[in-house]
């Protein structure tokens, strides 16, 4: 069967079947409970991480002409989401071979820049970040620390405490093929208690959108259980054109909605799953660092597995294309590279950008997919 890195990767077919009958009544009451427990502070539920991100800058009430410092390295909803809160955005190069920012960097970051009154970490793709320093940073400082949990549900840091426990603000995205995948949603926790919900009225989400978020997980099993004998592309071509297969990006980066009980329920199935598929995870990614060249590694990366979440895992390479269309040829489909520089000042960023490719760890990931992976790119790098 083919090997996807997204397209409803975190989908089995027991998952489909609880998607399509799940009974919501209290989930959204158990998702709060949950979250409020696990990260202490009081709990917003959004349609979209990124919405969270919006909100908790405007309920820090920063000062005009305030920047929010992020990740050079990241994705454009982050970005979007400092803008839509009316501040400048202050981008962050990550070290050498390191997928995150560093401590170093952003106390010489404020050195040139006072007006930063924000920072936004990210643990991307769940390898963690120097959280401990940067959080005494921001204290020393009075600075707003937000740990952006899209990647890193489950992350720990090098003194062990788990991401999400020690920012003013948490957010957290349950968006497809995330560590927590409910198809959409996201969820906002206010730790710190200087700063209040208030009145806050979010959006109706529409039925439709309800309805094509439903379908998507039935749809996306279809397509990858078929795509080796060609059904499945075909299917998957219908549905885009038709506009029925969710996406993550849908409903533009502005309005804020209300999370329904259906994304709650999953969510909270996520969670309970969750030790079992960081396990996995781990697994998966230690195979690959095991087997695969070691010129394609990053021993940054190899030697945090154990305390990341391991959403993906990245290898560098020059000729990228050439090894996404060889692997596409045996059908290992890894085209999503997901992420980008947004500046291309940024050279660390700017040079990550270019070679970094993510290889598969979600659940349909087995191990002997893993090793195959791990052979057929050994197999072209010696055929370059």
């Amino acid at each position: 069967m083919a090997i996807f890195n997204s397209l409803g990767s975190n989908y089995n077919f027991e998952f489909v079947v609880k998607s399509l009958v799940s009974d919501a009544k209290n989930s959204r009451a158990a998702l709060i409970s949950l979250l409020k427990k696990k990260y202490n502070g009081e709990v917003v539920l959004t349609y979209k991480g990124r919405e969270a991100l919006t909100l908790c800058l405007e309920l820090s009430k920063l000062s005009k002409g305030s920047a929010v410092a992020i990740n050079g390295f990241t994705c454009v909803a982050v970005y979007k989401a400092v803008e839509e809160a009316g501040h400048a955005v202050e981008l962050l190069d990550n070290e050498p071979n390191d997928l995150n920012f560093s401590a170093k960097i952003l106390k010489e970051k404020l050195k040139e820049n006072p007006s930063i009154k924000a920072v936004i970490i990210q643990n991307t793709l769940g390898f963690p970040c120097e959280a401990e320093e940067i959080a005494k940073i921001c204290k020393e400082k009075g600075i707003v620390l937000i740990e952006d949990l899209a990647h890193c549900v489950g992350c720990r840091y090098a003194n062990g405490m788990e991401a999400g426990t020690i920012g003013d603000f948490t957010c957290l995205s349950f968006s497809q093929d995330k560590v927590i995948d409910a198809v959409s949603g996201g969820a906002l926790v206010i730790r710190n208690k200087k700063y209040k919900n208030g009145s806050l009225r979010l959006d109706k989400l529409s039925e439709y959108r309800k309805a094509v978020d439903r379908a998507y997980p039935l749809f996306t099993f279809i397509i990858r259980k078929t795509y080796g004998v060609g059904l499945g592309k075909f299917f998957h071509f219908l549905l885009k054109i038709a506009g029925v297969l969710s996406k993550p990006n849908v409903g533009g980066f502005y309005k804020k909605y209300a999370l329904s009980s259906w994304y709650c329920s999953l969510a909270v199935l996520g969670f309970r799953e969750l030790e079992s598929n960081l396990s996995h995870k781990k697994n998966i990614a230690q195979i690959y660092a095991d087997n695969l060249d070691k010129s394609l590694l990053s021993k940054q990366i190899i030697d945090n597995i154990e305390k990341s979440s391991n959403l993906r895992f990245p290898i560098f390479t020059k000729n990228r294309r050439s090894l996404i269309g060889y692997l596409a040829k045996n059908k290992v489909y890894v085209s999503d590279i997901w992420y980008g520089s947004v500046s291309p000042d940024l050279m660390n960023a700017k040079d990550l950008a270019s070679k970094i490719l993510n290889l598969p760890t979600h659940r349909n990931t087995s191990e002997k997919d893993a090793m195959y992976i791990a052979e057929r790119i050994n197999s072209w790098l010696k055929s370059q």
